[in-house]
């Protein structure tokens, strides 16, 4: 069992038990962000002409669709490192990104459905960008199921990497939706391209989802290496048991 013990040591070496102190500065950070972007916005911002104070969940929509094109980019990256360097991190880090991407597109499609109804009658509409949005949510739920599709760590890697890929792909087309197709949606947003006096609201809110997005995932990856290490450590127990009564 000594050597075992060894052996379980030095292959998670590099997987520290104990979270970073910096992941908990980070959450509070998001925390008094996001606080205060959403006072910002509801003190300074005056209400639009035609939406009133219905303009505001926008502050919050539209930082939350940027952040979850954000994670299904990182999943895009990590899934691209797996496959060329082979080291388990990038699948895990990949795999705690797209969980929260999922978190994040259906929350984006709650937001626009609350902000839709009435603003133009109805909860949902087959819009294009609306409709890729949510075909974008079943590629990485499925995703997120394939990974519970084998317990070969190295196979459910490499298939979670080509679909990771291949997935990212639809980002694009969720973004470029409103241009490509006609639309009821609006076209793309950014501080520089609405009023001035509701700018500040919007950058402020953008900062928060993403340091609540890189917390997030954060928490997820370090929660993913320490089942991995509790999966080796039984695994290698279960070895010693048996190598026992032999």
């Amino acid at each position: 069992m000594n050597e075992m013990d060894d052996l379980t040591s030095s292959r998670f070496s590099d997987m520290p038990l104990r979270q970073s102190r910096w992941v908990g500065i980070l959450g509070w950070a998001a925390f008094l962000a996001m606080v205060g972007a959403q006072a910002v916005g509801f003190a300074l911002s005056r209400p639009e002409r035609d939406m009133g104070h219905l303009q505001k969940i926008l502050y919050v929509h539209v930082p939350v669709a940027w952040a979850m094109m954000i994670a299904y980019f990182m999943v895009f990256v990590a899934s691209i490192l797996y496959l060329m360097r082979r080291k388990e991190r990038y699948d895990l880090f990949a795999a705690a990104s797209a969980e929260v991407g999922v978190v994040l597109t259906a929350l984006t499609l709650v937001l626009g459905s609350i902000w839709a109804r009435p603003t133009w009658g109805v909860w949902w509409t087959w819009d294009p960008r609306l409709t890729t949005s949510a075909i974008l949510l079943v590629i990485f739920a499925g995703y997120l199921a394939l990974r519970s599709y084998t317990e070969d760590a190295d196979r459910r890697a490499r298939w979670s990497a080509a679909v990771g890929i291949l997935g990212f792909l639809n980002v694009i087309i969720v973004y470029q939706s409103v241009r490509w197709w006609r639309s009821i949606h609006q076209v793309q947003s950014s501080p520089s391209t609405v009023d001035p006096s509701y700018a500040l609201s919007l950058r402020l809110n953008a900062i928060a989802v993403l340091l609540v997005l890189a917390y997030l995932v954060a928490r997820r990856y370090h929660a993913a290496r320490l089942e991995r290490v509790a999966e080796s450590r039984m695994e290698v127990a279960a070895l010693g048991e048996g190598g026992a009564h032999v």
